[in-house]
């Protein structure tokens, strides 16, 4: 949509060009008077800026607006494939520089920390709770009762009563 914008006001300019350069020539000629035409000619070129500020000014909004969703698109893109891992390293430095600027300490990392501990809590955590949910559900299957009727003997909802028409 936004080309054949640009499209229609290259034809608007070119057909202005073409009255402007008519007019140019009409100046030349003495049959004209030549004020007259001047005067026209400063009225297009007049109609022809008020055309141009115009588009350009609703362009720009245009613009703007699909400028402000492509930095917003951007910004959450970007913040989905931040490694957590890269964020710490980059938190470590900034804090060794004001370390070694005399200033005191913004963030208190963990001593020793690895990315690979906490991988590993994880796991060891899912494993844990698969384990608690096996024992769940052998706990659950202890627990019930064992007397219930085969799928023959239970009952229907119907009562021989209902079965005939009148039946009251």
């Amino acid at each position: 949509m936004r080309l054949q914008l640009f499209q229609d006001l290259l034809v608007l300019n070119r057909a202005f060009d073409h009255v402007i350069l008519g007019l140019e020539r009409m100046e030349k000629i003495r049959f004209f008077r030549s004020q007259e035409l001047r005067y026209a000619r400063a009225e297009v070129e007049s109609a022809r800026l008020g055309a141009n500020r115009e588009f350009f000014e609703n362009f720009s909004d245009i613009v703007e607006s699909d400028a402000r969703w492509a930095d917003r698109y951007r910004r959450e893109y970007d913040r989905r494939l931040i490694d957590p891992f890269d964020l710490y390293l980059e938190v470590k430095g900034r804090e060794e520089v004001r370390r070694k600027k005399g200033l005191p300490h913004r963030v208190v990392l963990l001593p020793g920390w690895d990315k690979d501990d906490e991988q590993q809590g994880a796991e060891e955590r899912a494993r844990k709770g698969a384990r608690a949910t096996n024992q769940q559900r052998k706990m659950a299957k202890k627990r019930r009762p064992h007397s219930a009727k085969p799928a023959s003997q239970a009952p229907t909802g119907v009562s021989p009563m209902s079965k005939g028409k009148g039946d009251s």
